[in-house]
Order: structure tokens, then sequence, then C-alpha cells
């Protein structure tokens, strides 16, 4: 997914499971949608979900499971210890991947306006989404409760945003906005002593003490002690890993509880954590240590759990842990063995095939170019070029995994197509639907080897580049990425060029041709020109 983002819509309901699952299933329902929590607590009488996904598929979730509580859960007989003023009491969006907060801020205030209109729901944006510095904060908008919250509407400064301007007593009201993403982090101390924890918690916490301003801001943080693990924790809500790092968390509370005697041996995360979160604390690491950072993804996010200590109390699943990791779909042919691909690709089916192994063979080129880089940071000789190789390295390790992606996304897209061609056409409305499917999938699995073009086009820099400062040992291995790279571009212009009749817009199949065409040709140059210095080179040195 290009973008991701997060919902965690708070229901007025935690014990009731019958009205809980009814909730559920129309979450689950949504395609592009998935639930990854369901946190009901009796006393509180109140019910957290966490759904992740596409930013529209979000939104239709959330929407219907609004719409399921608006159906199922009557607030006039409510009772709970937690805040509420609504079936559905809050519904917070959070960017978590290639999401601005404005896009962020937009989905939340479409779907308000939504609930609001198809509902009846009177509803209040805030924080981020907020029409007014009044209503950012949450607890303002709250105040009163469920109880007070009809004879606050009736002051025209508490007009609701969207929806009816009177109070619905069935469903209440409901706060809808767009947040940060909220990390829950335990620190946990060598220690039993609760009024230590408490104390290193003062001085790192944003609102500090009475008498002095905490160090880190948006951190929140007190300190308690868990029977289950017989220690003291520092327990931390970050609520903007953005301005505070969790590195900078983890740093910190290290250097003020080695003040008071007391070691933070490691790290708790509560929930789940993006990628970019983890993945910074584990580049921060490496730097810190002198270390090349343009490592393999993974290997990053494991010097970041082994540097904050995150497997001290229980191991760290990055696949369970990580949002992104949690939702991804695992690639088909990407999860092979390399012997069982192979197997695949001899066989008599259509796909995987050329195209396919084009975006492999660009990804290997990318593996290669940043292989030579990391051979070449740290040599002696090479110094002047450090800060360029690991640089280069960071992009290649990035457009080695979305060339790596094409892989299977060219062989579900072909096979997409092939589904389409099998689809009846006895009736007329049937032929139409069947050819409306043929065509649009006809446009994807053209597209698709010029997006593969395209990816090989920024691989193409980095290859001429490495060949020329990357460590002379391993020039040989920049010729092969160039190689690799070659290939890669002419079997992405073959199948273009074998997909274009398919296509009916005049256009747009002249588009498709002369942008390929030219991307090769580019990428063909540059490779030869790689490949013929190198070879040269060594045959020079072999005599």
């Amino acid at each position: 997914m290009s973008k991701i983002v997060e919902c965690v819509p708070n229901f007025s309901e935690g014990r009731d499971l019958s009205k809980i699952e009814a909730i559920k299933s129309v979450i689950k329902a949504v395609s592009g949608a998935f639930l990854l929590d369901v946190d009901p607590g009796a006393a509180t009488n109140r019910t957290v979900v966490t759904i992740v996904g596409e930013p529209e598929a979000v939104a239709e979730a959330a929407f219907l499971a609004v719409k399921k509580a608006s159906e199922s859960i009557d607030m006039r007989g409510h009772t709970g210890a937690h805040p509420r003023m609504g079936a559905t009491d809050v519904c917070p969006f959070i960017p978590v991947a290639g999401m601005t907060m404005e896009e962020t801020v937009a989905l939340s205030r479409k779907l308000a306006e939504r609930i609001g209109k198809e509902l009846k729901i009177p509803v209040y944006l805030y924080e981020y989404s907020a029409s007014c510095e009044e209503r950012r904060s949450l607890a303002n908008i709250r105040e009163g409760e469920y109880e007070g919250m009809g004879e606050k509407m009736k002051d025209p400064k508490w007009k609701p945003d969207f929806g009816p301007a009177e109070f619905n007593p069935v469903t209440g009201a409901t706060a809808v906005g767009a947040r940060e993403f909220l990390i829950a982090y335990n620190l946990n101390l060598n220690s039993k002593n609760v009024k230590l924890a408490d104390k290193i918690a003062k001085e790192i916490r944003e609102k500090g003490t009475k008498d002095k301003p905490g160090l880190l801001k948006a951190v929140r943080a007190v300190g308690w002690y868990i029977d289950e693990y017989e220690r003291a924790q520092i327990s931390v809500n970050l609520i903007n890993y953005k301005v505070t790092p969790l590195w900078k968390l983890f740093d910190t509370a290290c250097s003020v509880a080695e003040k008071y005697g007391i070691r933070i041996t490691g790290s708790e995360l509560v929930g789940l954590i993006p990628l970019g979160a983890l993945k910074e604390a584990g580049e921060y690491y490496l730097k810190k240590q002198g270390e090349f950072t343009a490592m393999p993804e993974r290997e990053v996010l494991k010097i970041a759990v082994k540097s904050l200590g995150l497997g001290e109390l229980y191991p760290f699943d990055l696949n369970e842990k990580v949002i992104e990791y949690k939702i991804s779909k695992k690639g088909i042919l990407t999860s092979m063995s390399l012997a069982a691909f192979a197997d695949e690709l001899s066989s008599s089916s259509p796909a995987p095939g050329g195209g396919s192994v084009a975006a492999l063979a660009g990804s290997l080129a990318a593996a290669l170019v940043s292989m030579v880089a990391s051979l070449t940071f740290g040599k002696k000789g090479y110094e002047e070029h450090f800060s360029s190789v690991e640089e280069l390295a960071i992009k290649a390790q990035a457009l080695k995994a979305d060339l790596m992606k094409i892989v299977d996304t060219d062989t579900e897209l072909f096979n997409e197509f092939m589904a389409a061609r099998r689809l009846p056409k006895g009736s007329e409305e049937e032929k139409k639907a069947r050819d409306a499917k043929i065509l649009s999938c006809a446009v994807n699995i053209t597209r698709s080897p010029l997006e593969l073009l395209r990816k090989l086009q920024e691989v193409l820099p980095l290859t001429e580049k490495i060949a020329g400062i990357g460590n002379a040992n391993s020039i040989s291995d920049a010729a092969v990425a160039a190689s690799m790279l070659k290939a890669a571009a002419e079997g992405a212009l073959l199948n273009v060029l074998i997909n274009l009749p398919s296509l009916e817009d005049a256009a747009m199949k002249d588009s498709f041709k002369k942008e390929s065409e030219a991307a090769c040709a580019e990428i063909q140059k540059g490779c030869d020109g790689v490949f013929s210095a190198v070879s040269g080179k060594l045959k020079r040195e072999a005599k």
C-alpha cells in the first residue's frame, strides 16, 4: 500500500460481546481495511478498536462501525468508569505511512460530514481537524459528558460541526479528528522502587514537576510496579514520535536513571508501531556506532530491537509488532526459494514470465550496487567517498525493495487479465462488463512494465556512480549490476510492446511506446558504458 492510515474508534460498550461482535463483523467485511485489535473493558464499559489500511477503505469500515454502534448501543442506559458522550464516543484517524496530516484531516472531515448527514448524529471535530482552537481538545468537547450534552448544544458556541444541532439521546454525540500516532511504551528498570521510577518519569515527561518542566516534548510518563515482571517500569505515552524520536526517549531516560543509580535494562512496546519510528531508531544506533546504515530494512529494525531491549521480557516479532509488516500481503513468488521459483518459472504456466524475471533482475542489480557501496564504506583509501556511497546505498536498498514487489505484482496483474477474459459473455450486459474489465486489466499489465522501467532509470545513475568510486576489488560486481540492469530494461520494454495491441486509446498507446523505448535506450547506453569501462580495465590489468 502506498498510503496507510489508522483509525481507533472508541465505542461505549464493553460488556455485551454480541454487540462488539456485530461491530467487528462490519469492519471485517471491508476489503483493504484490517481489524488489528479489539480491546473491550467491562469496568469502563468501552471497547477500543484498531483499524489499519488504505485510507478510503478504513474510512468506509469506520463509517459502517459507527452505523452499527448507533443501531445496537442505546446510551440512555449506559454507565461506565470512562468519560463518554456517545455510542461512538471518539473516532480518531492517524497517518501511518505515505499520508500527510493534511490528507488525514481531510479524510476525517469527510467521514464526520457523512456521519452527521446519513446517521443524523451530532459530530464535533477535534485535534488537527478542529474547526476552532477551543475544540482542539477532546476534553473540552466532552466536558459535561453524555448527561450534559443536551444542554451544552443549546449554546451556539457548541453547535456541532456536522449533523443535527440537537441532542440525540440514543446515540449521543461523536468526536471525529486526526492526530499523530501514539506509541504506548514501557521502560524496564532493574529495581522494584516505584518512587524512583516516578522521579525519572517526571524528569523526562513534558509536564515535568510543579517546579521544573520536563526534558522531552510530546512525552507523558508515570512510574509503576508490575507484579508479573517483578520490577518497576516507567509507563510512557509518546504522543508524537516525530517530535521526540524513540531513541531519544530511551537514551534520555537511561541518562536520567543513572543519576539515581538505576539501570534501564530494556523496554516493552504495547500494541503496534509504525515502521518509520523503529527504523529511525535502528539508523540512529548504527550511526552512533559508526556503522554503515544502508542495510536491508529488517536488519536495521533488528538493530533497533536490540538497542532498545525490546525483546527483554518476551520475544519481539517484527511481523506482529510493525504495522506495515502486520498488514502486508506476503508475495507468493518472492517468498519462494530460488529453486522453487526456477521450477515455477519453467512450468507450462504463462505466469510468472518475462515481466517478473525482468523485475527480479532489476532488484538484483540494485542489490549489487548496495553491496559494492557497503564494501567501499570504511575502507582505507576511500574516505572521501564514505558519505556518498552510504547515501547511494540507502537509495539502492529502497529501489531493491520496490523492484522486488513488482516480481509478484506483474504476475498478479497478468492473472487478473486472464481471469477477465474468462468472465461470462452470454448477455449484452455481461459482454459490456467483460470488455470493460479486460480493457482495464490490459492497461494495468501494460503500465506495470513501464513503471518497472521508471524504477530501473533510478537505478542507472547509482550503478554508474558506484562503478566510478566503488571499491576496486568489487568493480566486477558493479559491471554485473549494469548487465542485470540492462537485461531488466530490455525485458520490461518487450513486455510493454507485446501488450500495446490490447489498448484501445491511441494516444495512451503512443505515449507508452515512446516513453518505454526512450527509457530502455537510456539504460542500455548507460549500462554499456559501465560494462565497457570495467571490462576494459580488467582486461588491461589481466595482461
